[in-house]
């Protein structure tokens, strides 16, 4: 059993959502008490949004990648980033350590391929939908993307932020999202991204108008997979991500 680092707390909410995933998923494997050997260092949020909310990437990447290479230091043998929208700092922080991260966006694409999906909506943090680090790598695998229009944009911005990572689910953004999704599934998109770990707190992945990625649960079951040596069998395509750097 491998060990794996997460870089949590952006937010708690979603890091809570991993431990207990990943948890999960190797205790069906390995059975009785068994559980991941798991090193977490979750960040206090508040700064880290206020950063993002400054563009100031530079200091938010020196943040990540010195959480990485401590995570090395302890003993970690691979790492999760536990946020989608800090995927737009994957490729500074993945040079800056020796071991493998796996990456949100080719775990999602991985399965959205295997199920025949080519055109999808995303909806996330602004960051996610209006900048090309997440567009594009989901793109590169042949699944054109579809976001929103701005207003709805800003208002699903507004309700991560606001709501979802402070733990608060409101019926009102229930409905907006229901309604987000009906819209993509009227534009002719085959299925809808939670590109935020958190938005799967008020949209159903399986009780739903258009069939619903929840990028939380595919990254966890990925690293189940990885921590026990399966990725290879499973999907060939992730297992390639985590370790081609």
């Amino acid at each position: 059993m491998r060990k794996l680092g997460l870089i949590g707390g952006m937010s708690w909410v979603s890091t809570a959502m991993y431990y207990e995933q990943i948890n999960k998923g190797i205790a069906r494997r390995v059975g009785g008490v068994g559980n991941a050997h798991l090193l977490i260092e979750s960040f206090n949020f508040a700064p880290v949004a206020q950063l993002q909310a400054e563009e100031q990437w530079d200091a938010l990447a020196a943040l990540l990648a010195a959480s990485a290479q401590r995570l090395q230091q302890a003993g970690a043998e691979g790492l999760l980033l536990c946020s989608n929208t800090m995927h737009k700092l994957y490729d500074e922080i993945a040079a800056t350590v020796e071991i493998p991260i796996l990456h949100i966006g080719d775990v999602t694409a991985a399965k959205m391929v295997q199920d025949g999906v080519r055109r999808a909506g995303l909806i996330g943090t602004r960051f996610t939908m209006n900048e090309a680090f997440y567009r594009d790598r989901i793109e590169q695998h042949g699944i054109a993307i579809a976001t929103p229009d701005p207003a709805m944009m800003k208002e699903i911005d507004r309700i991560i932020y606001e709501e979802l990572t402070r733990g608060t689910i409101s019926r009102v953004s229930q409905r907006t999202l229901k309604t987000c999704l009906t819209i993509m599934g009227q534009a002719r998109n085959q299925a809808v991204i939670l590109g935020c770990t958190e938005l799967v707190m008020l949209v159903d992945p399986v009780a739903n108008v258009i069939p619903v990625y929840d990028t939380t649960a595919l990254h966890c079951k990925a690293a189940a997979a990885w921590i026990m040596g399966e990725e290879a069998q499973a999907a060939p395509q992730v297992a390639l991500a985590a370790v081609g750097r």
